[in-house]
């Protein structure tokens, strides 16, 4: 089986690291890379020892299944032969029409963000591997754009106190980020709508502002779910008594097929310190914060709103070996033989499969 690892667009990551070529060659999958598609990532074409490097119309004709982090164009969609393994993140619940295009072309889909997210398949779990890093460069980002330091600073010309930083939702990204505020000596607070977030929060040595009503399901994977109105408006008024004290604000909020629930409206950003900053992880859904501005830095009423949720490509060195890492430890259960083991009586194949055909079941 050949499996493809085409450059990505506009992102300096790759699906694929030189040092998994060996791991796959032992499942009988022969890696072949598209010319400089590490380059972003500081892997050069030499560096993918065992694997072939080709460019991308012969990488894409010869493919029996290919490899990227984002979708593949339709141009390149239609280049491929029918039957082809496409593994991505396909992102279904936030794009409708990805699965009927993706079988228009009589193409079989794996979506890496539909894998269960589960402790049996934590090791392939890719939105975790990019939360992360993504948590951990939010804190980074933000120190750059404040106008002040994050620790206590006690120095001859007077002493600095430390910045306040607070963290809305406390999922993989906000208990990254709390540790890192923390690490670099800020005082961190932090918010979520789960109670079980509250003992991580408060292990990392962060206080948990707790806030009753809130709506809990421990089947969300990890995600936050819809609150009632009622309940979003006590934590908005919990929000904005916090945010007027915060120097950097981090939030996190997201729930799954939904727009991101609004956490930060204007006025409250009105209401921030001068030189105040917020990073909205959200920003590709709507954000948590009313005036972010998706892949945009803004700066309204001398507050930096920096709007990413893709901040995990900004470090693409490691986010490229999580990934990486990731990918080869699913490919380990859904290639047998160099062959693909389409098993739907496996939950992590079954749930990242989203193509089979609409009479498809699990004796399939």
């Amino acid at each position: 089986m050949k499996l493809a690892i085409p450059r990505e667009v506009n992102d300096p990551r790759v699906a694929l690291t030189p040092d998994a070529v060996a791991k796959l060659s032992e499942l009988g999958i022969e890696v072949c890379v598209e010319k400089g598609a590490g380059q972003g990532a500081f892997y050069a074409d030499d560096d993918y020892d065992g694997g072939t490097v080709l460019d991308r119309e012969a990488l894409l004709k010869s493919a029996d299944m290919v490899l990227s982090i984002h979708p593949l164009p339709d141009e390149d969609l239609a280049k491929l032969s029918p039957e082809t393994v496409v593994i991505a993140e396909f992102k279904p619940f936030a794009d409708a029409e990805i699965t009927d295009r993706l079988r228009g072309y009589k193409l079989k889909a794996f979506s890496l963000d539909m894998i269960p997210r589960t402790t049996l398949a934590q090791s392939m779990d890719v939105l975790s591997s990019m939360a992360s890093i993504a948590g951990y460069k939010a804190v980074l980002e933000a120190s750059r754009l404040l106008p002040r330091y994050f620790p206590m600073m006690i120095t001859a010309a007077g002493s600095i106190r430390p910045a306040t930083v607070l963290v809305l939702g406390a999922g993989v990204a906000g208990l990254q980020a709390i540790a890192t505020a923390r690490r670099l000596g800020a005082q961190v607070e932090a918010f979520d709508t789960r109670s079980a977030a509250k003992e991580e929060v408060k292990s990392l040595g962060a206080k948990f502002i707790e806030i009753e009503g809130a709506k809990e399901d421990t089947g969300a994977g990890g995600y936050a779910v819809e609150q009632s109105e009622e309940f979003l408006k006590r934590q908005r008024e919990e929000v904005q008594n916090r945010a007027m004290k915060a120097d950097v604000i981090i939030t996190t909020a997201q729930v799954r097929g939904r727009k991101a629930p609004l956490l930060v409206p204007k006025s409250t950003v009105e209401q921030m310190k001068p030189g105040s900053v917020i990073v909205d992880l959200a920003s590709s859904t709507g954000g948590n914060c009313e005036l972010t501005q998706d892949n945009q830095t803004i700066v309204h009423n001398k507050v930096s709103i920096l709007g990413n949720s893709n901040l995990a490509a900004l470090m693409p060195q490691n986010a490229s070996q999580l990934y990486s890492n990731n990918v080869v430890n699913f490919l380990k259960i859904l290639v047998k033989d160099g062959a693909l083991n389409l098993d739907l009586s496996n939950e992590i194949i079954r749930g990242a499969y989203i193509t089979p055909a609409p009479e498809a079941n699990e004796n399939e």
